[in-house]
This record gives C-alpha cells, sequence and structure tokens, in this order.
C-alpha cells in the first residue's frame, strides 16, 4: 500500500503549521520522517491520520485521499500508532490486540476463528504471546509499545504509520522496537527523534524544517554534515557502526571540541 502527500499544508488556529509537502512512501519502504521539535512532523501524521485536514493538497492511500474515505475504510488500509495512547488498565495484553480487528468487523459481528487466528499472529510477531493474559498496565514501555504494534498489524491493513515509537523508552527496548519494525518488511513511515536510528534502520529519511520538507533520500547520502548543522544547529559525522556494519551518524553541539584523555 503507498503512502502519498501531494502539495500538503495544513493550518492550526491562524497559523500555518507544514508547507506544501510532498512526499511518496513505496511499498515495502521504511522512511523516517526526521526534523528538530515543531518543524511539523506529527502535525503532516495527522493528516494521514483523519485528525487534520489539509487546508491544501491531499495525503493519498493507495492512490485514494484519506479524507474521501470513511474512517473505517481509513483503518483498513492504514494502522497508527501514537505517542500517546491511553488505554484502560483492565485490558489484558490480548484484548487490546483484538482491538485492532474492529475495522475489519460490523457492529454485532462476533469473533471468528479468523480473528482469534490474526491476533495470535499479531502476538507472534511482536514476540508477546506469552503476555497474552497479563494486564497491559504491568508491562514495561518496550513492552507496551510491542502490544500497540502487534494492535497495528492485527488490522491488517497495508500501511503502517507511527510517531516516535521509541520515545522514552530504554536504549536496549528502542533497538528491540526498531528491529522489530524493520523485520516486519512492512510500508513503515514513523517520524524519529534519533537521527543515528533514521540511519541505521530507515531506507529513506524525510527532513522536516519549519513546516516544509527540506530532503529526502538515503540516509547516508541525504543526513550531511552541512544538512544537519543547518537543519538542527549541531555538528554531525557519518561513518560505519563497527559492530553492525551500518551507517551511524555521530552528533554533537555546534560549539563542541574534542577532548583527549591522557
Amino acid at each position: 500500500m503507498r503512502l502519498e502527500f501531494e502539495d500538503v499544508s495544513i493550518d492550526i488556529g491562524p497559523a500555518r503549521i507544514v508547507s506544501d509537502v510532498s512526499l511518496r512512501i513505496e511499498q515495502g519502504e521504511v522512511v523516517g520522517l526526521v526534523g528538530p521539535n515543531g518543524s511539523g512532523k506529527s502535525t503532516l501524521l495527522r493528516s494521514a491520520y483523519r485528525v487534520l485536514r489539509p487546508v491544501g493538497g491531499a495525503a493519498l492511500i493507495g492512490g485514494e485521499s484519506v479524507w474521501d474515505m470513511s474512517a473505517r475504510e481509513a483503518a483498513r488500509r492504514r494502522a497508527i500508532v501514537t505517542q500517546h495512547t491511553v488505554l484502560d488498565a483492565a485490558f489484558s495484553v490480548r484484548e487490546i490486540v483484538a482491538m485492532g480487528r474492529t475495522p475489519r468487523k460490523g457492529a454485532f459481528d462476533r469473533d471468528t476463528e479468523h480473528d482469534h487466528e490474526v491476533v495470535e499472529r499479531a502476538l507472534d510477531d511482536v514476540h508477546m504471546s506469552w503476555a497474552a493474559r497479563r494486564s497491559f498496565a504491568t508491562l514495561s514501555g518496550g513492552e507496551q509499545q510491542r502490544v500497540l504494534i502487534a494492535r497495528a498489524l492485527a488490522q491488517e491493513a497495508g500501511l503502517l504509520i507511527l510517531d516516535e515509537p521509541t520515545n522514552h523508552l530504554d536504549v536496549r527496548a528502542q533497538f528491540e522496537i526498531l528491529d522489530l519494525l524493520r523485520n516486519l518488511r512492512m510500508t513503515t513511515l514513523t517520524a524519529l527523534h534519533d537521527l543515528d536510528h533514521a540511519v541505521s534502520y530507515c531506507d529513506r529519511v524525510a527532513i522536516m524544517a519549519e513546516g516544509a520538507l527540506v530532503a529526502e533520500g538515503v540516509p547516508a547520502e541525504v543526513l550531511t554534515p552541512e544538512l544537519v548543522h543547518d537543519v538542527f544547529g549541531v555538528r554531525a559525522v557519518l561513518d560505519t557502526h563497527p559492530i553492525t556494519g551500518r551507517p551511524r551518524i555521530a552528533v554533537a553541539s555546534a560549539g563542541a571540541q574534542r577532548t583527549d584523555q591522557y
């Protein structure tokens, strides 16, 4: 399932937050959306959520504007994982994941064998089957994020959109979530706070600044020291990670000086 933003502009009150952004995420790609705080990343994603209607342009899924389809149809085409998800602590992990089946069912439909199979498969995909009967509230932050991704997978949508999925997680949990997203091989657009995560895990990156798209392409080619300095106001060095062999980016404050320890 392909996601496209065509000349999207979004206002919140009198302020223009996103200006004329065009971006395409192709089938099977993992694309990272990066930029400083306030650059418009989350606002752009919300146009695909059907939360913020663009004042210009359109967010298209499978070639059709999300605002020209019903909320149910949009949920069948794309699954979302947002930064702030509030759920009743009484729900079990399996119940949370089963909520992802809602767009696929009528108001009075009972769960089918297929529904159960999809839920179990989603739990297995995120390695959380062991916690199916546990209360969602008893899980760690990384485990909860896995369950929310499983709920998104249970929608059987062709597109996954995430808003900073590693936010507030410890280092190990961050890597586990990013490895999971990479291995799912779904069409994925994710807003990321950490530039090194974007370089290491994404097929392409799209960089936003002041509501505009300023660059997009292969991470190691686009996130040059010059662009990183201009957009983020920090110094950057790109090299190869000695453990993983993937590209990595190291950043420091613009005024940082090297100090050698003897």
